[in-house]
């Protein structure tokens, strides 16, 4: 039990991980947003799924489980929401990689 909760924990800290290195590396909103959006909702899965078996109580796991269903519902609909009010205020979409922040095409090939 203690293995498999560590996994479970070790993976969800991994897409943590690999969310907030999204948010540093990719080039606008739109693709920072999706490299989030993606990972927390499973990386949060995955943590609280290795705390249910790390604490297999039945009020503990009830907890877990609201926190679980109510994440798995509100993180996408933040998300899409969040998406919605960029595009509504004129945030476009980085769609060349060679621009600078300008909207100026560099020279350097």
């Amino acid at each position: 039990m203690n293995i498999s909760s560590g996994l479970f924990l070790l993976v969800g800290s991994f897409l943590c991980v690999s969310g907030g290195v999204g948010v540093l590396r990719f080039p606008d909103f739109y693709t920072r947003m999706h490299a989030v959006g993606v990972t927390d909702t499973l990386a949060t899965a995955m943590i609280l799924i290795g705390l249910m078996l790390q604490m297999p109580e039945g009020i503990v796991v009830l907890k877990l489980i609201v926190i679980l269903l109510m994440t798995l519902f509100i993180s996408p609909t933040a998300s899409h929401a969040l998406a919605n009010a960029a595009m509504n205020n004129n945030l476009k979409p980085k769609l060349n990689m060679n621009e600078d922040s300008k909207g100026q095409t560099s020279s350097n090939p």
